[in-house]
């Protein structure tokens, strides 16, 4: 039997009561599918650039009856992040606002960061939510996280430690950006370095419901957007810790320069394909429609997702289809209520995996995959049904897949392995 359902950072609207977990095999997405509705891919797919003469994509989706998430480690507090650094170890996010580490499969003591004096978790959808790892850690030890402060408003933060220390130093904080929330909910959280060594960060809308105040459509503010900033310079013009990459897409006007896409509501969980550089983004939905928006790489940003114009692939505030961008995929509130994006599969351990993008939703437990199918289509299969909260996923130093199944006392962390 499903455990309760806890207050959440995503939001939840709606209980789901799933079957006993079994696995279904894989089913190839058309027009009109049975029950997960998706649009083809986008007409043109640029090739992949990749130095490997592997397969970057299997031609179909793996039986899942041959795998398995075993769990790795336990009683952690609301997980809702897990980053790996080059040494093995992993970081784990605790939303009230500390950092762990499990180091040789241990799950230590010793909090690396400890934040919950600076962090507000009211209600569901605050707290810490990301960490982003610099892509040098190993040799700066730098990293970046995403909270709301004891106002509520998102802060993005820079600290740096010792690259091997137990623990950072928390004096080290810089404050990147710090904008206001009008509304306790839809923070995003997501954070991501990216194939040019920028950082993404995702905001949600602001909040309430609906988009009150028409955030993800206004390019003069921060809500409702993915963000792209270069962290590794200054903007002592603009009086900024960060710099504005020259080719993000309103760095010479038209919207804040910061931003690279907009039109999102709450894109709480986003990841790159580490080979193709490709972009998924999975937008929390509204009432009725969940989603996954993807993004080929070596598109140049400022791409209109639709929201709230749109909500997935329908009207929502308005009938304009005109220079909108549609989900690859949505699925509606009969399979789930709040999807939680995942990450593509490059396991050098499961071949048979490989460019398979896995997400599943908080409120059903379901995982699925979806895979590109050549240059104009999709596949998409359910293949997990699970009693899992699933918060997030994550990528271990080698490429190992883990989940997070969020719990405010029995929060646990699983890794998907081929089954005995």
């Amino acid at each position: 039997m499903r455990r309760a359902l806890i207050p959440l950072l995503l939001p939840l609207v709606a209980a789901c009561s799933p079957s006993t977990p079994t696995a279904s095999t894989a089913i190839a997405v058309t027009a009109q599918p049975p029950k997960i509705e998706s649009t083809a891919a986008p007409a043109t797919l640029p090739p992949a650039t990749t130095t490997t003469s592997e397969p970057l994509f299997v031609e179909q989706l793996p039986e899942p009856a041959g795998y398995r998430w075993t769990q790795v480690a336990n009683g952690l507090k609301q997980p809702v992040d897990l980053q790996a650094a080059p040494d093995g170890r992993l970081f784990l996010v605790e939303r009230g606002g500390l950092i762990r580490v499990i180091a040789d499969g241990a799950l230590l003591g010793t909090p690396f960061l400890d934040l919950r004096g600076k962090v507000a978790h009211r209600g569901g959808e605050q707290g810490l939510l990301g960490l982003a790892l610099h892509p040098d850690f190993s040799e700066n030890g730098l990293f970046f996280v995403n909270y709301t402060d004891l106002s509520g408003n998102t802060v993005i933060a820079r600290y740096q430690t010792s690259p091997q220390a137990a623990a950072a130093n928390p004096a080290s904080q810089v404050v990147l950006l710090r904008f206001e929330q009008p509304y306790a909910n839809h923070n995003g959280g997501g954070m991501v370095f990216g194939p040019q060594g920028y950082l993404y960060i995702s905001t949600g809308d602001g909040g309430a419901a609906g988009d009150p105040q028409g955030n993800g459509q206004n390019r003069d503010t921060l809500l409702g957007k993915l963000l792209r900033l270069d962290v590794d310079n200054r903007d002592d013009e603009r009086g900024t810790a960060y710099a504005i990459p020259s080719d993000n897409p309103f760095a010479q006007g038209g919207g804040r320069p910061e931003i690279w896409d907009y039109g999102l509501r709450n894109p709480w969980r986003f990841a790159f394909d580490p080979l193709t550089g490709d972009l998924y983004i999975a937008d929390v939905g509204q009432n009725l429609w969940e989603e996954i928006d993807f993004e080929p790489a070596g598109s140049g940003g400022g791409v209109n997702y639709g929201w709230n114009i749109r909500e997935g692939r329908h009207p929502f505030a308005g009938q304009t289809t005109a220079g909108l961008t549609d989900p690859v995929l949505e699925y509606g509130r009969d399979l789930g209520c709040s999807v939680t994006g995942g990450v593509v599969v490059r396991d050098p351990a499961l071949p048979e995996w490989q460019g398979v993008y896995l997400y599943a939703d908080f409120c059903s437990g379901r995982i699925w995959g979806l895979l590109r199918s050549g240059q104009d289509g999709w596949q998409n299969g359910l293949l997990f049904e699970t009693d899992y909260n699933v918060s997030s996923f994550g990528v271990g130093p080698s490429g190992e897949v883990y989940l997070l199944d969020y719990d405010d006392r029995e929060g646990a962390i699983y890794r998907l392995e081929r089954s005995p």
